[in-house]
């Protein structure tokens, strides 16, 4: 079936459908991970979004039963310029198209993928949607520009009920923001036991787990519209290590008194350079975000940058000066991606056997 990708611009892109038939809203944001796209569509830092593949050929490896960072995939639309329809992998159980269609996300193929992040990274990322080639440009910009995101992300994709993992070692909450499952498998391969719980759960709460740690999860959307999370966090600061992960950084820092701005197109894709400010070392990350903590803000909040993006200079990481909390804008996890950040764990772990307040 031929369908459009129309950007609010009113740039018209022509492709075919695969997966659902239904149209698509949302904004359009491009990847640059060669791999790993069952995770992308997982991540449910997406939710709201239409992922653009720069990679040419997706679908090759089909899907798998392991790979999943959520349930079910809550992004918006997937679009790639050659679509695979004969894949091959040992572990496969359906094609990328199969899946699509079950689980009722639109896809887009045929396009020209490279043309198109071009487009996003000039203009930034863009409202779009993705319709029938046989509504007129007019009838599509009206539908487009009648399309209203929404500002509750993070309650959409965070667990209602609280939940455990049990491990031998120390207990550690997870703040439930949005997560990807390699995040939970992260904390439990170190043997932590680990409580998940809703993002709306109160400081007091979370206190009565009688927590070694706080783990504060990725998410999607505008951390500032979570800012009810954020004065739970900064009443959670005094009382017990903290560590955040993308989201989790960017609502810990505006706990702290930074700021937060957003990105002309963000950071997605797993070849993301970093340096380590203290050690002076560089790492290649997976990164998923829009968002990114003000430079201009952290003076005064107690914070300092531990890590900064090689590529543009923006914030990476933090650390506080008084209290025993950190956090990093990259995914130490890396699914998918490289694993040069997954010691960063290892430094949760040490701020865990520190115990309290760290002082200055």
């Amino acid at each position: 079936m031929d369908k459009m990708l129309i950007l609010e611009d009113g740039t018209c892109f022509r492709g075919k459908a695969f997966g659902s038939l239904k149209d698509a809203y949302g904004e359009v944001v491009f990847t640059t991970s060669m791999t790993g796209y069952q995770e992308l569509l997982t991540d449910q830092s997406f939710l709201g979004q239409m992922v653009v593949m720069t990679y040419p050929m997706i679908g090759n490896y089909g899907i798998n039963r392991d790979d999943y960072e959520a349930v079910r995939p809550i992004l918006h639309a997937f679009i790639v310029r050659d679509l695979c329809d004969e894949p091959s992998n040992f572990r496969m159980n359906r094609t990328l198209d199969d899946y699509l269609l079950k689980m009722d996300i639109p896809g887009l193929y045929g396009i020209d993928t490279r043309k198109l992040t071009k487009h996003i990274r000039e203009k930034g990322a863009v409202k779009g949607c993705i319709v029938s080639s046989d509504l007129s440009l007019e009838e599509a910009m009206e539908r487009l520009n009648a399309f209203e995101p929404f500002h509750d992300h993070i309650a959409r994709c965070s667990i209602k009920t609280p939940f455990e993992v049990p491990g031998n070692g120390k207990r550690v909450v997870l703040l439930d923001l949005g997560m990807k499952q390699s995040i939970l498998k992260e904390l439990g391969a170190m043997g932590f036991h680990v409580n998940v719980v809703p993002h709306d759960t109160k400081a007091e709460e979370i206190m009565e787990y009688n927590p070694d740690g706080i783990m504060l999860s990725n998410g999607p959307g505008d951390p500032k519209d979570a800012l009810g999370v954020v004065e739970e966090i900064r009443k959670l600061l005094p009382k017990v290590p903290v560590f955040g992960i993308c989201m989790g950084h960017q609502l810990l820092s505006l706990a702290c008194g930074a700021d937060t701005r957003k990105m002309k197109f963000g950071h997605r894709g797993g070849n993301n350079p970093v340096k380590d400010l203290e050690t002076g070392k560089i790492m290649i990350t997976s990164q998923n975000h829009g968002y990114v903590v003000d430079m201009n803000t952290i003076e005064g909040t107690g914070l300092v940058v531990t890590h900064k993006c090689v590529n543009e200079g923006s914030i990476e990481g933090v650390r506080h000066t008084k209290y025993n909390a950190f956090s990093v804008q990259f995914h130490p996890e890396s699914s998918p991606g490289p694993t040069d950040a997954k010691r960063i764990f290892l430094k949760f772990k040490e701020a865990m056997n520190a115990g309290g307040p760290k002082n200055a």
